[in-house]
């Protein structure tokens, strides 16, 4: 059984970078269970995709993030991060680590951008 579990601080200040990581039991993210994502859900919203690494490496980015956006992994941790920078209030979110279209969804952590 696969579990993702996100961790990172959850305040940030406005202009800084946010820095999440997703650590992985049950599997390996160098496995092709589908696209290791990020995902985010600010209040009041619906979710709205950030971007995922693939078990090759690869990254793909949502275009209106992409400029903002870094993913990668350590395999040897069996890990993935997200980086988002210059951070505003409008990134206020819950965050997900997930593999979309699967049950494998992490529970999700609450991150604040405050000053």
């Amino acid at each position: 059984q696969v579990q993702l579990q996100e961790s990172g601080p959850g305040l940030v200040k406005p202009s800084q970078t946010l820095s999440l990581t997703c650590t992985v039991s049950g599997g390996s993210i160098t496995t092709n269970y589908g696209y290791w994502s990020w995902i985010r859900q600010p209040p009041g919203k619906g979710l709205e995709w950030i971007g995922y690494i693939a078990y090759s490496g690869s990254t793909y980015y949502s275009p209106s993030l992409k400029s903002r956006t870094s993913i990668s992994r350590d395999t040897s941790k069996n890990h993935f991060t997200l980086q988002l920078s210059s951070v505003t209030p409008e990134d206020t979110a819950v965050y997900y680590c997930a593999i979309p279209s699967t049950a494998y969804w992490g529970q999700g952590t609450q991150v604040t951008v405050s000053s």
